[in-house]
């Protein structure tokens, strides 16, 4: 059977982005070789007889005669922008997240190859049994150095173009300094000694080392430690808020608004440690990790005491024990750290989402003309802390990956460490985004004491623990028993609950005590945990960067 559909274009300009589209779909064409059974109505028992067809079944689609607003635009039309990224981070969301762009893209690899190998440069002149590099004058050391500092977009590109030839990205730079330093008569004496030694993952195992050190330290943690301030401080503002709990979703034990955001405060404040505490390592051992050919051009260095010293130089843990790579331990450790945080926060963002469902929060309207949805023009809708969790989920399916690759390497070295390690931008890039998401729904909530009061003027039945625990005390027979009996599946009002202690033998201090609890002041320590959480918790202050 063959179906023809022809769709006649408009003649407007509006409508002729799509002309004479004749669209067709050749599907199976099958010879019925047996009737089946289920045909014959007389037949109770169905059953298929095999083969049941035979013939093409394939569907085939046929286009014909389409032009659209697309093919009429030249690869010019699709250069990288906004509009043409095919990662949200680089389109949509670039805005929210280009401070990690100096450390975590293309450039920034390349920049940080380029410092690895002008620094080691530096430290072979420092090396007496190396006299073919001697000491540097001063100008020379500031040459070098303006190498790092002054390295620009122009220099990334042209580095870009020397790989266009020589199709290796770390000989592409060695070969960039050898042409800025070759007119300088100093450096240009020791031009074969940039990369001496060196396998390209020396280079690169220091350079990715770096951008993940500069990143965490100078855009990441900065994020997490104003994302924990925030929620610290909604804490100790409504630590003496009364709240119902909610465990299993059914009404439970009072608490209060602060002390609940205390409790994601002081676990985001925890793990945030537990991420600094992640020592980034690198290495600078050669080919195989046994320095074979430091050792047989100069003997007489002790090149493990060398490579440690120029690792550590540069703010790194240095790692004795490797092959040709660096076994990407620490980075499975750091991403697998940093996606408890993300988990956490998920937690946080699904909480406030409830609390916004039951109206306990309220949302500020913070841009004239913003729409919540484009047909209900009441809504309000929770996005930030939306986009917040879907932008973690996304986060830590790619830290996930990493974390599980990374460590594996076929046997001395192979090059999927190499492709995976370009994205380590999508996971820190998704994560940025999700804290300043959260940060930002943060910032628009009101609290509804009202909406929180009504509901705990509606659950008298929580004043069931306190008086059964009171009753256990003074030895009052079946006290759980009673309670049960008396709230359980029941609606209980206060009357009820007042009428159930004065019937009670209880010493007279006791039982007044228990007539004047309700639900908004049955909070235990509630408000002294909430209003304390900036005590109690490291926030910041004594947490190493990386």
């Amino acid at each position: 059977m063959e179906f023809t559909t022809a769709a006649a274009a408009s003649a407007s300009s509006s409508s002729s982005r799509v002309l004479n589209s004749i669209t067709q779909f050749s599907c199976f064409t099958a010879t019925l070789l047996q009737k089946p059974s289920f045909c014959n109505p007389s037949n109770a028992s169905l059953r298929f007889s095999a083969p049941f067809f035979s013939g093409d079944f394939s569907c085939k689609s046929t286009l014909k005669d389409t032009v659209t607003s697309i093919s009429k635009m030249g690869a010019r039309d699709f250069e990288l922008s906004n509009l043409t990224a095919l990662s949200p981070l680089d389109g949509r969301y670039w805005g929210k997240v280009k401070d990690l762009s100096p450390h975590l893209s293309e450039y920034g690899l390349i920049y940080y190859r380029v410092l690895v190998e002008v620094k080691w440069l530096l430290k072979l002149s420092q090396i007496p049994e190396v006299p073919e590099v001697p000491s540097f004058s001063e100008e020379a050391q500031i040459y070098l150095q303006e190498l790092i500092d002054g390295f620009s977009m122009d220099d990334a590109l042209e580095v870009k173009n020397i790989e266009k030839v020589t199709n290796h990205d770390v000989k592409a730079v060695e070969y960039f300094l050898k042409k800025k330093c070759q007119s300088h008569p100093e450096i240009a004496k020791v031009l074969e000694f940039f990369h001496f030694a060196c396998t390209s993952e020396d280079i690169n195992n220091l350079a990715h080392a770096l951008m993940l050190q500069e990143s965490m330290n100078k855009v990441i943690f900065p994020i997490m430690d104003e994302l924990i301030t925030a929620i610290c401080n909604m804490a100790e503002d409504n630590a003496s808020i009364p709240m119902l709990s909610r465990t299993h979703g059914q009404p439970a034990s009072p608490t209060t608004l602060g002390k609940e955001m205390a409790v994601f405060a002081a676990r985001l404040s925890e793990q945030r440690q537990e991420i600094s505490q992640v020592k980034i390592k690198g290495k600078f051992a050669g080919a195989v990790g046994n320095y074979n050919a430091h050792l047989i051009a100069y003997p007489g260095v002790n090149w493990p005491l060398i490579a440690k010293e120029f690792v550590e130089s540069l703010g790194l843990c240095f790692n004795p024990y490797v092959t040709q790579i660096e076994p990407h331990d620490y980075m499975a450790r750091l991403f697998h750290a940093i996606m408890i945080f993300n988990t956490i926060l998920i937690d946080f963002d699904r909480d406030i989402w409830g609390y916004i469902s039951l109206a306990y929060f309220k949302q500020q309207i913070t841009k004239a003309g913003e729409i919540g949805s484009s047909t209900m023009p009441h809504k309000v809708n929770p996005i930030d802390f939306e986009n917040s969790e879907g932008n973690l989920g996304k986060a830590n399916g790619g830290l996930s990956h990493l974390s599980e690759k990374l460590p594996i390497s076929r046997w001395q070295r192979d090059l999927t460490d190499s492709t995976v390690l370009r994205n380590m931008g999508e996971g820190l890039g998704h994560s940025l985004l999700a804290y300043k998401s959260a940060l930002q729904g943060i910032g628009k909530l009101q609290v509804n004491e009202s909406r929180l009061s009504e509901d705990l003027s509606q659950s008298w039945e929580v004043l069931a623990e306190p008086i059964q625990t009171v009753m256990r005390r003074y030895g009052v027979p079946e006290p759980y028993e009673k309670l049960k009996e008396l709230t359980r599946g029941r609606a209980v009002a206060k009357e009820s609950i007042r009428e159930f202690i004065q019937g009670l033998a209880l010493p007279k201090e006791t039982k007044s005590y228990l007539l004047e609890l309700t639900p908004h002041t049955y909070v235990g320590a509630a408000i002294e945990l909430g209003k304390s959480v900036n005590v109690t918790m490291n926030l910041v202050n004594g947490v190493r960067a990386l």
